[in-house]
């Protein structure tokens, strides 16, 4: 899994979804996510458009 300070999700509908601190895969089946708090969230390959990644810091 990558991990994302910032991860932004661009739908195809045009809305925009925002997380912090996630841990994410992108693959053919979509996009999967953990957030710090451990919730997860999973975006179906064809509700998101496009992805935006932010790191803030080196990886260790």
């Amino acid at each position: 899994m990558q991990q994302a300070d910032e991860l932004t999700v661009v739908h195809h509908d045009d809305s925009v979804s925002r997380f912090r601190d996630v841990t994410y895969t992108l693959s053919r089946e979509g996009l999967s996510l953990v957030t710090a708090c451990g919730s997860e969230r999973h975006f179906p390959r064809h509700d998101v458009l496009t992805t935006h990644v932010r790191r803030l810091r080196a990886a260790a």
